[in-house]
């Protein structure tokens, strides 16, 4: 989990590689159960209708077993995702800031969360309000900074090794 932007599908997919493990991203779920765009269903819905799809395919996935799930950014939002993703799982936050978020999606326009004047602003205040509700959920903490995809995965693979979550490397 971490800010739209993070990392999260990259990595995630990548870490599911490393451990020979099933990747599953919740948009595309989400865009398969919708039938469209996460895009076109917000601004067609509005954001509570979208999270309360979010909330229904994130239990549905949390209930199952041994795999590598990639949430959407607001997936902290709602209290329930918070519980289901710490209770049935290892949640690894991808700690970004909001200025390393905007260099990397300053010409993205497929995030409708910022579509607005000042994106850098909003990836201020997504920071500010979500910041607290990742740590609360997650298991792990990976500083993203500029290391590379690779990088990042084998920091994932060894946090969690040595804290039991999977077997030591021989």
């Amino acid at each position: 989990m971490g800010l739209p932007g993070s990392g999260k599908s990259t990595v995630g997919r990548q870490l599911a590689r490393r451990l020979q493990l099933p990747f599953v991203d919740s948009d595309q779920a989400i865009e398969e159960r919708l039938g469209c765009s996460i895009r076109q269903y917000f601004e067609r819905e509005g954001e509570e209708r979208f999270r309360d799809v979010e909330e229904s395919v994130l239990d549905a996935l949390t209930l199952q077993p041994g795999g590598v799930l990639s949430t959407g950014g607001g997936a902290v939002l709602r209290p329930a995702n918070r519980e289901h993703l710490h209770a049935r799982g290892q949640v690894i936050y991808l700690h970004s800031s909001p200025e390393d978020v905007f260099r990397r999606l300053r010409h993205d326009q497929s995030r409708p969360l910022l579509q607005v004047a000042d994106p850098l602003a909003r990836l201020r205040d997504l920071y500010r309000a979500r910041d607290p509700l990742y740590r609360e959920t997650a298991h792990f903490v990976i500083e993203t900074g500029r290391p590379s995809v690779a990088t990042l995965v084998n920091m994932i693979i060894m946090q969690l090794e040595l804290a039991g979550v999977i077997p030591a490397a021989p």
